[in-house]
């Protein structure tokens, strides 16, 4: 859709052939030109710099961890009742 409002001189027709309003291909014309093949990564999922990739992974180990250690807990409370 990007390459083909490069090609078409109107494009208000193209947005409306697609359905879409012209603003939004201004838009994601803009975020094209920002981050080229990154910018549409598809699925609704956005395009994360390394660092934002790294945040995101080290968050998820985080809560990996977190639950592993409340297990840990609970069964050192279950078994330091039975020797009790």
């Amino acid at each position: 859709m990007i390459q083909q409002s490069y090609q078409r001189e109107n494009i208000r027709e193209l947005a409306s052939e697609l359905g879409i309003s012209p603003k939004m291909i201004y838009k994601w014309r803009g975020v094209y030109q920002d981050k080229e093949s990154a910018s549409f990564p598809g699925n609704g999922v956005q395009a994360l710099s390394q660092e934002q990739e790294e945040l995101r992974r080290v968050k998820a180990e985080n809560a990996e961890l977190r639950m592993e250690r409340d297990i840990l807990k609970k069964a050192i409370g279950i078994f330091g009742k039975t020797n009790g």
